[in-house]
């Protein structure tokens, strides 16, 4: 190719460039709706044998691809901002750090991990101390996206600004689930799986011990004999062998997330009876719709009451409404 051929074929990569990157800079408002899920799942196991790609899961893979540099700098940004806006603890009282993350790009699940942040937040006190880490979800976007890597660096972040002897980890977790796990899955882009394991070491590693784990996908049970312990309190919305259900990407709610968020921890019942008031009500949305049991689990360690008391002696006497469409028609 001649300079002449070659510079105009340089401008004209240039103007291309500028004027793809200047409607991105006008238009982020339409940037609302979520990616949709088009290609097939990546295997993310490797090596040569079933039980080294099966224990490539329990590792935490995660892939990205295709990703805009532009989408994946406004991203990292926004992370950022979250993560530094987090308030440190106040010494000699028992604060909740709240993590509310939607780890697929289904629009359900951003539209659960929003309000799920908000209830979970102002039920023990967390304003400034709560991260809510959710895509788009068809009306907004002003959020940083959850993904496995963003949820690791918020555990590490919450770990910098708590103090693990005194203050508590409330997390919730909305997604699809396997056996092996949660599934991160944001439109064509983003792949991975959160084992039960790779949960467990994290929190080992941060010495986060006194932690409130609230899980709802399929499957999600298995993640109670990983996260159960002393001063662990665990929900999940279904037993290690059973589907959850609500997770169309149309409906505001999944079973789980309406019945434990949207209505039960409104209230100002301690969490156990909360959690069981949600079991019930899932049952009988189950019952009236003859699927098969969700079967939920809940585990309370021994110990979660030392610090679980004073903790909910700050949820507010008002109680507020349901919000969005139910996740069964009433």
């Amino acid at each position: 190719m001649g300079w002449g051929k070659h510079r105009a074929f340089l401008t004209a990569a240039a103007a291309l460039l500028a004027a793809s990157h200047a409607p991105a800079q006008q238009t982020a408002p339409a940037n609302v709706n979520p990616p949709p899920h088009t290609a097939n799942w990546p295997d993310l196991r490797t090596g040569p044998t079933e039980p080294m790609r099966e224990a490539s899961y329990v590792l935490g893979p995660e892939l990205q691809r295709g990703q805009s540099a532009y989408a994946m700098l406004a991203e990292q940004r926004r992370l950022h901002a979250a993560l530094a806006g987090l308030q440190q603890q106040r010494p000699g009282v028992v604060d909740a750090y709240v993590i509310s993350v939607a780890l697929d790009s289904d629009p359900v699940f951003a539209r659960e991990a929003r309000e799920a942040g908000n209830v979970l937040a102002r039920r023990y006190n967390a304003a400034g101390r709560t991260l809510t880490l959710a895509g788009p979800d068809g009306r907004s976007n002003e959020l940083p996206k959850g993904s496995l890597t963003a949820l690791s660096l918020a555990l590490a972040r919450v770990r910098e600004v708590m103090d693990p002897a005194e203050d508590v980890l409330v997390l919730y977790t909305t997604s699809h689930g396997a056996p092996v796990g949660l599934a991160y899955h944001d439109g064509d882009s983003g792949y991975g799986i959160l084992s039960p394991a790779r949960l467990s070491i994290l929190l080992a590693e941060l010495r986060i011990r006194r932690r409130i784990m609230l899980i709802s996908a399929c499957y999600s049970g298995v993640f109670v004999p990983a996260l159960a312990g002393p001063d662990s309190a665990v929900i999940t919305a279904a037993a290690h062998d059973r589907t959850s259900f609500g997770c169309q990407a149309e409906n505001d709610w999944t079973f789980f997330g309406d019945a434990l968020i949207n209505h039960a921890l409104r209230r100002r019942d301690p969490l156990g009876e909360a959690a069981q008031a949600a079991v019930g009500e899932i049952a009988g949305w189950e019952r009236a719709q003859r699927l098969e049991p969700s079967n939920p689990q809940v585990s309370i360690g021994a110990g979660v009451a030392s610090w679980l008391g004073p903790l909910e002696a700050q949820i507010p006497r008002e109680v507020t409404q349901p919000v969005g469409r139910p996740a069964v028609g009433e």
